[in-house]
């Protein structure tokens, strides 16, 4: 490892890669433990693509090894494309510590991608706002929804349009059981992070929870289903029951069941709703990876 005097350039082909659905963990989730990792999903058709992609490298290789880059043709990468639910190309996405924190969609001017590099390799320069970050979230995974919250908000009192900080924040009113200040809070997200992962995120989480506050009881509509497995309200409502209980996975199970009994029922609620599930999760998350890759089987079957 350098030391902190070196300033000799890592090689291109240590910081610059093609990735694939293979390589997708080891190349971007794994390796963002260390360093931020960017990943521009293009397509050979794309013309923004060939321009925005040569001056990602650039920025990249300017940053001197504090951010990384994996390029995903999404022709050759459906799966990958899918789970991360990449509507158009290029879409850039950046992860950090295992998980996305920041985006875009479409080519940016050399100024823009700079400042997105920027902000990125800051995320590691000292440990800084990103160790933060993954400390407030351990906090909330474990329960120190109070602990969390105040991390988050010394976060955004550094920087406001910090996406994962703001979606933490939102998270840690959720989790509080503190909807309608949640809610409040998501509608009052800045512009520039108000359509990011973190914020989406956030908000599923929300309808989730909102859900749940209404759910019936999990014996009562098991037992409407067993007697009618065409009792498409009660199946739904055993998944929302199930999710509201925390069994996440088995309600899943039930929306996707419920799918491919009748994929149109409700204005194609079922599906609504594990998309709405698979959001609020973490993208690799195996039951999101599992789910979609089920759903997806049922659509193009």
């Amino acid at each position: 490892m350098l030391g902190l005097g070196e300033t000799t350039s890592p090689a291109a082909g240590d910081l610059i890669r093609d990735g694939s659905e293979a390589s997708f963990m080891a190349d971007v989730i794994d390796a963002s433990r260390e360093v931020p990792v960017i990943v521009d999903f293009w397509a050979t058709w794309c013309g923004p693509c060939k321009q925005l992609g040569p001056a990602l490298e650039a920025a990249v290789l300017a940053a001197k090894g504090k951010v990384k880059m994996v390029k995903i043709d999404v022709d050759q990468n459906q799966m990958v494309a899918a789970q991360l639910r990449i509507q158009s190309v290029p879409t850039v996405y950046a992860f950090w510590q295992g998980q996305p924190v920041d985006g875009f969609q479409g080519a940016l001017p050399g100024s823009e991608i700079k400042k997105f590099i920027d902000k990125l390799a800051a995320l590691a320069g000292d440990g800084g706002l990103g160790e933060a970050i993954a400390a407030a979230e351990e906090m909330l995974d474990q329960g120190a929804v109070a602990d969390a919250a105040e991390t988050f908000a010394a976060i955004l009192g550094e920087e406001p349009e910090n996406a994962a900080a703001y979606g933490g924040m939102a998270r840690a009113h959720i989790a509080a059981g503190n909807l309608d200040q949640a809610e409040a809070f998501l509608n009052a997200a800045p512009a520039a992070i108000a359509k990011s992962q973190e914020i989406e995120a956030a908000r599923a989480r929300l309808e989730l929870a909102k859900q749940a506050a209404n759910a019936g009881p999990e014996a009562e509509l098991r037992a409407r289903v067993e007697a009618d497995p065409a009792d498409h309200q009660a199946r739904f409502d055993l998944a929302v029951a199930l999710n509201a209980g925390g069994q996440v996975e088995a309600a899943v199970d039930e929306l996707l069941e419920l799918f491919r009994r009748d994929r149109e029922w409700n204005d194609g609620a079922a599906k609504a709703q594990l998309f709405t599930i698979f959001d609020a999760l973490k993208p690799q998350d195996p039951i999101v990876l599992k789910g979609r890759r089920k759903l997806s089987s049922m659509i193009f079957s």
